[in-house]
């Protein structure tokens, strides 16, 4: 780009009503003046001029310029049915700043042109000559919703919840799980439909590790938001990640009680996964309370803001292993197994658990909607999740292949050899131990 100077805006030629001179001293010190107001010497301002430049081209509204409104126009007018709200709520802003700006323009011309500043100012208070032309406005609203949502319905684009699509996923990818598949599909569909939900929904995700906890939590957070995890929507806080220093809790306390508060402004759905929760110190998980019990005014028309808290613990894996391992010896299939088997033992350890104050708190005790068992995994949904790493990572695979990586789990009885210790968990660097 050119670096010579913009023409400088100076007074008409032919003035017929020329200023009286000024005397040298006067004129020395405007001089100065100009000279500190404009560093660098008398240019023109590039950028104001550019800034100037789209309100002076002519608008198809204005006076002579008018013409049919196209498909793009028709499509941008209030009320019409391609109209998007927030778009065109846009334009109303940008027409406001041009607004804005014709007042400024007006009072810059009045400093250059004083002559035609009370003729000027009588011709604005009518129509404006003059403003945003109508393809500037769609330019301008194209590039704002390049980066910046903007959905028809004036719905939030960044919400999905694909419950279809949940459902896939939970009976698809999820192995061994028949009862945690039912019951979060349930619990979470009917709440995001239910019209005023009076509370936050709570589930406490339990089971071994490597069971799928964290797993079902990232189905969730990629079905209900177009950016999963990371959604401006979904916060996960991991407990000896994120407060691991008991002398810190007053601190924990207030980062943990401003994130939330944020999220909930920001998010009329909003998703908050703890994991770790029996390693949470008792004082945060009551800080969490009022959020999780809070419900929108009566009589409030507004659509009531959603929260989902997943709590995501190793608690009670061992009560849920001794129920099913029990039941696997009198002879009942795996598919058997009902909640009202595991529900009663599962809520029992929680409660009397002396290595956590998880199950002793006033939010496991009253708030908590779902106790979500994990069962520990077999033999077979071991080697369905090494199927599921060879076919995510586009590798070739064969039936000694998925055998070989499950027989390098560690099996739990010790005698029945029924569960893996691990679960699922490192089946990934398995498969990348066994390639050439």
């Amino acid at each position: 780009m050119s670096d010579a100077p913009y023409p400088r805006i100076g007074r008409r030629s032919g003035n017929s009503n020329p200023r009286r001179p000024l005397d040298p001293g006067a004129e020395a010190a405007r001089s100065a003046e100009r000279r500190v107001a404009m560093p660098g010497g008398p240019r023109a301002p590039r950028l104001g001029l550019l800034l100037l430049l789209p309100l002076l081209l002519p608008s198809p509204s204005a006076p002579g310029h008018r013409a049919a409104a196209g498909p793009r126009e028709r499509a941008g007018r209030p009320g019409s049915p391609g109209a998007w709200p927030g778009v065109q709520r846009l334009r109303e802003q940008l027409r406001a700043a041009a607004a804005l700006s014709r007042r400024y323009w007006a009072l810059v011309s009045c400093q250059v042109w004083p002559e035609h500043c009370e003729e000027d100012s009588e011709e604005d208070a009518g129509t404006p000559g003059w403003s945003f032309p109508q393809w500037s406005l769609e330019m301008l609203s194209t590039w704002f919703c390049s980066f910046q949502d903007c959905c028809e319905g004036g719905r939030d684009c960044r919400i999905t919840n694909d419950f279809p699509g949940l459902e896939l996923d939970l009976s698809v990818l999820l192995h061994g799980q028949h009862l945690a598949r039912e019951l979060v599909l349930k619990a979470v569909r009917g709440y995001l439909q239910m019209p005023r939900p009076h509370k936050a929904l709570v589930l406490s995700f339990h089971g071994w590790s490597g069971t799928g906890k964290n797993f079902v939590a990232q189905m969730l957070a990629e079905n209900l938001y177009r950016d999963g995890l990371r959604s401006d929507c979904v916060k996960m806080f991991i407990a000896m990640f994120h407060f691991p220093h008991s002398q810190f809790v007053d601190l924990y306390k207030e980062q943990l009680l401003s994130q939330i508060q944020e999220m909930q402004q920001r998010c009329h759905q909003s998703l908050f996964i703890l994991d770790e929760a029996e390693k949470l110190h008792p004082e945060l998980l009551e800080l969490l309370g009022p959020h999780l019990e809070r419900q929108a005014p009566e009589g409030h028309k507004a659509e009531a803001p959603r929260s989902i808290f997943l709590f995501l613990s190793n608690l009670g894996g061992n009560a849920i292993n001794e129920v099913v391992l029990n039941l696997l010896k009198a002879g009942r299939s795996r598919e058997e197994i009902t909640m009202e088997h595991v529900e009663s033992h599962l809520q029992a350890e929680i409660t009397e658990s002396e290595d956590s104050g998880f199950g002793h708190s006033h939010l496991v005790k009253e708030l908590v909607d779902f106790f979500v068992p994990f069962l520990p995994l077999e033999f077979r949904h071991v080697r369905l999740c090494a199927r599921d790493a060879f076919l995510s990572q586009e590798l070739p695979y064969t039936e000694e292949a998925l055998d070989e990586i499950a027989k390098m789990m560690t099996y739990v009885p010790k005698e029945e050899q029924l569960f893996s210790s691990q679960g699922c968990k490192a089946i990934a660097q398995r498969i990348s131990y066994m390639l050439p």
